[in-house]
């Protein structure tokens, strides 16, 4: 059984495009409070 041919750009990738824009938007924050508590800890010597 032949299945057609696969054609470039032609699925649907917006379910794609909304879970990387999560997954960057959560390392983005992410890094933000690692980075925040780095500061905390350097000024008050915790």
């Amino acid at each position: 059984m032949a299945e057609p041919e696969h054609e470039h750009g032609k699925m649907d990738t917006t379910e794609q495009e909304k879970t990387f824009a999560g997954f960057v938007t959560f390392t983005k924050w992410a890094v933000i409070v690692i980075i925040a508590i780095l500061v905390f800890l350097a000024l008050f010597r915790t």
